[in-house]
C-alpha cells in the first residue's frame, strides 16, 4: 500500500492590482456607494476611468474601503480574500 502525505499549500497571495481593480467594481456595483466613493476621494467619474492603472488612484479606492469596515469586509467576501488581503493590497499600491 502506498501513502500520500497531503500538505496545506498557500495559495499565492493574490496580485495587487487585480484585487484594487476587483474591489472598484464592487464599490461601483452600487450607486450610494459609488456616490461616496466619488465623494470623499475628490475624484470625477472621468478622472477614475482614466487612472485605471495608476496604482495611487487603486489605493485610494482601497484606503476608502478600509476607512469603513463594513464595506471592507463585504467587499473582501465577494472577492473571496480576506479583508488583510485588502489591506496588504492598499500597503503594495501606496509603497
Amino acid at each position: 500500500m502506498r501513502l500520500t502525505i497531503l500538505r496545506e499549500t498557500q495559495s499565492p497571495a493574490p496580485d495587487a492590482t487585480a484585487l484594487a481593480l476587483g474591489a472598484l467594481g464592487w464599490v461601483l456595483s452600487d450607486g450610494p456607494r459609488a456616490e461616496r466613493l466619488l465623494s470623499l476621494t475628490g475624484l470625477t467619474a472621468d478622472e477614475l476611468r482614466a487612472g485605471l492603472g495608476d496604482p495611487a488612484l487603486l489605493g485610494a479606492v482601497l484606503d476608502f474601503l478600509c476607512a469603513h469596515e463594513p464595506d471592507l469586509v463585504a467587499a473582501a467576501d465577494a472577492l473571496n480574500v480576506t479583508p488583510a488581503q485588502l489591506a496588504a493590497a492598499r500597503e503594495s499600491l501606496t509603497a
